[in-house]
């Protein structure tokens, strides 16, 4: 069994990344802010303010939780419901 990195080793390796990426994400938030139109109905919008409340929380699972948001329910009829064709 192998020995967890420390957070301290796991900070510093991944923070640039992370930074990158939340700069990434203001940005198109600032994109959309400035962009005309309505969207605050549309339920991407929702999934994204969802996703970002998720990311604030102190939970170990938070890609897990993040992609359920963007993720469709399993439906066991689901190749029936997209057309994909048994073999």
């Amino acid at each position: 069994m192998s020995n967890p990195a420390s957070s301290q080793a796991v900070l510093d390796r991944e923070f640039l990344e992370v930074r990158a990426r939340v700069l990434e994400i203001a940005a198109a938030l600032d994109r959309l802010d400035r962009a005309d139109g309505p969207i605050a109905a549309d339920a991407r919008v929702t999934g994204i303010n969802k996703a970002l409340d998720v990311l604030r929380t102190a939970h170990s699972n938070r890609a897990e939780q993040v992609q359920l948001i963007f993720s469709r329910s399993y439906d066991q009829r689901w190749r029936t419901a997209l057309g994909v064709i048994e073999r």
